[in-house]
């Protein structure tokens, strides 16, 4: 990606303070070229984007009206430095709305190249504790014809760019990770899925009508969806000849990824494999 801001300036050091543990400690570095530190010193966590170990910094993108008609609905946009060509990505926020974290992670995947759409389903709304955001989550589900007409919009709205190679994927946490797979279900054309925890289905004639490779990661101590519910849509999957790519991670419970921070020792190694996947993932479907 040409050029670098100084907000991703900003992320590309906090992404480096906390490999090294602390973004002030370089004179240190300097002082090692006299003594090298033993090897069990020198690991580093492996590097993950700045907004899941919340070191997100200050955003970069903006907010942008996708839905013709709906003023409410708010989404927010990152873009890639450079003219593009690039693929694109609409990602779906969780059960408490469109919240920073989730518009943070946007740029960083405009980082990485990706036109990226953070989707609001909730019409500019956030809940702040669990029944706020159930309320607003049952609201949603309510009406599910019209979630996949708000996302067919983000897609349509990315598609016309003029810096969009015209394929995108889709992709989102829990609540998101469930309205991911429904959209790849039902959604007008696009041409990845990528599910991070989240409702599933187990239906062979169900899932027989996504006509891309699959993404999921999952946690082993989770129970939405459980490891059993996992096997039963990869069953599926299998049953109907869609491409996947499906794991689930020992020792994390729900929310690990987009969360590295609320428990690093445990979730940044998962997080990392899981980080790499979906890199690979994104290439192979959106290139």
């Amino acid at each position: 990606m040409g050029g670098f801001t100084e907000a991703g300036a900003r992320r590309a050091d906090a992404r480096a303070g906390w490999r090294f543990g602390n973004p002030f400690l370089l004179v240190p570095l300097v002082l090692a070229c006299a003594e090298a530190p033993p090897p069990e010193d020198t690991a580093q966590p492996p590097d993950l984007p700045s907004a899941i170990i919340g070191e997100g910094g200050a955003l970069e993108g903006s907010d942008l009206k996708y839905v013709d008609g709906d003023e409410l609905t708010t989404g927010y946009l990152a873009v890639p430095d450079g003219g593009g060509p690039f693929p694109a990505l609409v990602i779906i926020h969780e059960w408490n709305g469109l919240q920073d974290r989730v518009r943070q992670l946007a740029d960083d995947f405009a980082d990485e190249g990706y036109v990226t759409l953070a989707a609001d389903l909730f019409r500019g709304r956030t809940g702040s504790n669990p029944d706020e955001n159930m309320a607003l989550v049952r609201e949603a589900q309510s009406d599910p014809a019209a979630m996949i007409t708000n996302l067919n919009a983000a897609v349509a709205y990315l598609k016309g760019r003029p810096d969009v190679t015209g394929r995108v994927g889709a992709m989102g946490w829990c609540f998101g990770g469930g309205i991911a797979l429904s959209f790849g279900l039902d959604g007008a054309n696009h041409e990845a899925t990528a599910i991070f925890y989240g409702r599933l289905v187990d239906d062979p004639q169900v899932v027989a009508r996504l006509n891309h490779e699959v993404y999921g990661t999952f946690a082993a101590l989770d129970n939405q969806p459980s490891p059993e519910s996992v096997a039963a849509f990869e069953s599926a999957l299998r049953a109907a000849g869609v491409e996947h790519d499906l794991h689930i991670y020992d020792d994390v419970n729900h929310g690990f990824w987009l969360r590295v921070d609320g428990n690093p020792d445990v979730r940044a190694a998962p997080a990392a494999d899981a980080w790499e996947r979906l890199k690979a993932y994104l290439q192979r479907t959106l290139g």
